[in-house]
């Protein structure tokens, strides 16, 4: 074997050694990502699993929240949920189509680039204060389901534009051209063709952005959530309670924490359960509507 062999082969060997190195740490990161993630669930279920019950999920709370249920706070998660994407579905869509398909690019484009990105990373609790400043006191809305769904549908929209826009380009240029040809308008081809082919991105974009204000305290804080309730909102103009809150609450304050301490707990997973099913359902989507259009 003669030099230029051995070193050859003391790279590839000096290669190989590296490749393995770095899979062996970034297989090390991966499960230490997942055993936190594992112990998180662990310890949250270990803590509350024993509250969950029939009564627990459909009764009020009672005795100053030391006992009763959560059923009204899982009524208004649903609420807000529901109202903010209301809200951020179509001004959220809308915008990406426009950034994408409409807009010049040039330096509009990245400025609105920009901008949306600097409000993505802007604190809930800024939105929260805005909310606030906005709709409950500018616009009379008072402390209401739908100053809360509002604060959190602008919390949602940066997501969906960069959701939407992301899942625009995705769709080949050769589909645009192909239907102009045909004699389709602009506005036929992004709502035939370019719109169905981004839609599982989209959806599953919208779904992930319900996911993350479903758990956020600060805004509603703000904006709509109350303290106690025991019957649930008759309009959107109506307060309502909200897990994120409620679960704030019954850790920090009151009066017997030793009884509110499980219900804390408990309150927790079935945040974390609702949490898990609204990823799930976004990847339930994304399959249902990407299985649609290969069959179309």
């Amino acid at each position: 074997m003669n030099s230029q062999e051995i070193f050859s082969s003391k790279y590839v060997a000096g290669k190989r050694r590296s490749q393995y190195f770095a899979f062996g740490i970034f297989s090390f990161l991966s499960a230490l990502v997942v055993a936190v993630l594992f112990a998180i669930l662990g310890f949250i279920i270990y803590k509350g699993a024993g509250v969950i019950n029939w009564n627990f999920l459909t009764e009020s709370p009672t005795n100053g929240m030391t006992s009763g249920g959560i059923f009204p706070a899982i009524v208004g998660t649903f609420y807000l949920m529901i109202g903010s994407a209301l809200f951020a579905f179509p001004v959220g869509v809308m915008s990406g189509i426009y950034m994408n398909e409409y807009a010049t690019k040039g330096k509009l484009v990245r400025f609105i680039r920009v901008m949306t990105n600097n409000l993505s990373g802007i604190p809930s609790i800024v939105f929260g204060l805005f909310g606030m400043a906005l709709f409950v006191k500018y616009l009379s809305f008072g402390d209401s389901i739908i100053a809360g769904s509002l604060t959190l549908g602008l919390l949602c929209v940066p997501l969906v534009i960069r959701t939407t826009e992301e899942s625009l380009k995705a769709v080949p240029d050769s589909l645009r051209e192909g239907s102009r040809a045909l004699g389709a308008t602009k506005l036929q081809t992004i709502w035939h063709v370019v719109l169905p082919m981004g839609m599982p991105n989209i959806i599953t974009g919208l779904i992930l952005a319900l996911g993350r204000v479903s758990g956020e305290t600060a805004p509603i804080l703000f904006t709509c959530a109350a303290y106690f309730l025991p019957q649930l909102p008759e309009t959107i103009f109506d307060q309502c309670m909200a897990l994120p809150y409620h679960l704030y609450v019954i850790s920090t304050s009151g009066t017997n924490m030793d009884a509110q301490l499980p219900l804390a707990y408990g309150t927790a997973l079935v945040l974390i359960v609702i949490v898990l099913f609204i990823n799930l359902l976004a990847n339930a989507l994304r399959k249902y509507f990407s299985n649609k259009i290969r069959t179309n």
